[in-house]
C-alpha cells in the first residue's frame, strides 16, 4: 500500500531520531557509486544553496563541507529522493583529481568481500592523504 509520501511532489526528507538522512554519492558522468555519508537538515540546505556536497561527520560531530581539505569537493548536478525520503542520492561531477575516498582514491568501495577477507579492487591513489590531512 502506497504511503502519502511515494506520491507527493513535496520534498519531505525523513530525518531519522539523530536528525541524520543517508545520502549515496554516484558519478554523475558514470554513475559509479563514490560514497556513502550522513546529512542533517543544515548539509541539505547547504548543498542545496551551494550546489556543492555538505554532509554531517558522525565521528566528529560537525558540519563538513566535502573536500574543504584535500580540495576534492563533489559538484551536485542532481538530488533525488527514495520513495519514502529517508534516503537521498546525490549525482555529482568530482573535483579537484577526482577523488571522493579520504584514502585518496576515486572510490570509498575500493575493496570486495571474499571468503578469505577483503581484496582490493582499486590501489590507484588520486592524491597521497599524507601528505593531505
Amino acid at each position: 500500500m502506497a504511503s502519502d509520501l511515494d506520491e507527493t511532489d513535496r520534498f519531505l526528507p525523513r530525518f531519522d531520531s539523530s536528525g541524520l538522512i543517508t545520502a549515496v554519492v554516484s558519478d554523475a558522468r558514470d554513475n559509479a557509486i563514490l560514497m556513502v555519508a550522513h546529512m542533517n537538515a543544515e548539509a541539505l540546505r547547504l548543498t542545496q544553496e551551494t550546489g556543492v556536497a555538505h554532509f554531517w561527520s558522525r565521528s566528529r560531530q560537525a558540519l563538513w563541507k566535502k573536500g574543504e581539505t584535500s580540495g576534492e569537493t563533489l559538484q551536485v548536478t542532481e538530488i533525488l529522493t527514495d520513495c519514502d525520503q529517508d534516503v537521498l542520492l546525490l549525482k555529482a561531477i568530482p573535483q579537484g583529481k577526482g577523488a571522493a575516498c579520504h584514502t585518496g582514491r576515486r572510490s570509498c568501495f575500493y575493496r570486495r568481500v571474499e571468503k578469505g577477507g577483503l581484496v582490493f579492487i582499486d590501489e590507484t591513489r588520486l592524491f597521497d592523504p599524507k601528505q593531505v590531512y
